[in-house]
C-alpha cells in the first residue's frame, strides 16, 4: 500500500500542478490588457442606432484613462478591459450645448461607454458591443495619416499661450495661413499682413524668420497677427498629428494649424 502511494503521489501532484497553471492562463488572459495606450480610433461603421450628428466617435487611450468624443461633448474616465469588456469608470464630461442633430449625440456616446462594451482588437481595427450596437473603429494613422508639414497650406485655427489655447471669432473669421515650401520658403497671412519668409532646420525643430507687408486692420485683427508672428519668431518645435499641426515656440507662445 504504501509503496503505491510513493509511486503514485508525485503523479497526482503533477496533475494538481497543470490544473493550477490552466486556471492561472486562463485568468490572465481573461485581463490581458490590448496594445491600445497611445493610439487613438475612429469609427468608420455603426450597426444599430446612428450617431447623432453622424460623428465620428473618436476614441483616445492613455494607459489606463480613456476620451472620447462624438460629435458634442469631450468625455474622459479611468478604464480596464477585463473579461474582454470595455469597463469605463468615473466619467467626466465638458459643458457645451450642441444644437440641432448633434444634440443627441452625448447620451448615444454615454450610452455606449456605460454599457461595458465588448471589445475585439485586431490590428489596426477596432471593435466595440453592446447588446444592441456595434460599432467598427480604424486606427486615426490608417483614416488620417499625417500630413506633411512642408508642401500643406496650413490654417491657424487657435492661438496657444503660456497659460492657455485660445479661439475667436475674429480667428474664424481672417484664417491665418502658413504654406512652407520644400526649400523652406515661407508664404502666408497673419491675419491682416502677408508673410513671407525662411523656415530653416528639420521638420521637428523649425526656426522661422518672417516679414509682412504693413497694412493696418481693425484692432483685434491686429492683435490675432501679432500672436501669431509672436509664435513665428524664431526657434519652433513642431508635431503633427494626421490633419492637425502644433507650432510651440521657445518665447512661449504657439499655433494650433488644420490643413487646408
Amino acid at each position: 500500500m504504501s509503496a503505491n502511494f510513493v509511486r503514485f503521489g508525485p503523479v497526482a501532484l503533477l496533475a494538481l500542478l497543470a490544473v493550477t497553471a490552466c486556471g492561472s492562463g486562463d485568468s490572465k488572459s481573461n485581463t490581458t490588457t490590448p496594445n491600445l495606450a497611445g493610439r487613438t480610433f475612429l469609427s468608420t461603421a455603426v450597426d444599430g442606432t446612428p450617431i447623432p450628428g453622424g460623428g465620428p466617435l473618436t476614441i483616445t487611450f492613455k494607459e489606463d484613462r480613456i476620451a472620447a468624443d462624438a460629435g458634442c461633448n469631450s468625455y474622459s474616465g479611468a478604464v480596464a478591459f477585463d473579461d474582454h469588456k470595455l469597463h469605463v469608470t468615473g466619467l467626466a464630461s465638458t459643458l457645451m450645448a450642441c444644437t440641432g442633430d448633434r444634440a443627441g449625440a452625448d447620451e448615444w456616446l454615454s450610452g455606449l461607454l456605460n454599457s461595458d462594451p465588448a471589445w475585439q482588437l485586431d490590428d489596426t481595427k477596432l471593435t466595440l458591443k453592446s447588446d444592441n450596437l456595434t460599432v467598427t473603429m480604424l486606427d486615426k494613422k490608417v483614416v488620417k495619416p499625417d500630413k506633411p508639414i512642408k508642401g500643406t497650406t496650413w490654417i491657424v485655427t487657435a492661438l496657444i499661450t503660456p497659460d492657455a489655447q485660445i479661439r475667436s471669432q475674429t480667428l474664424d473669421e481672417v484664417k491665418p495661413t502658413l504654406t512652407i515650401a520644400d526649400d523652406g520658403t515661407v508664404t502666408g497671412t497673419a491675419g491682416c499682413n502677408r508673410m513671407t519668409g525662411r523656415a530653416t532646420g528639420p521638420d521637428a525643430e523649425l526656426t522661422f524668420q518672417i516679414a509682412t507687408t504693413k497694412m493696418l486692420c481693425p484692432a483685434e485683427v491686429m492683435e490675432v497677427e501679432q500672436s501669431v508672428l509672436k509664435a513665428l519668431d524664431g526657434k519652433t518645435t513642431a508635431t503633427v498629428d494626421a490633419d492637425t499641426l502644433t507650432l510651440r515656440n521657445a518665447n512661449g507662445s504657439g499655433l494650433t494649424l488644420h490643413a487646408e
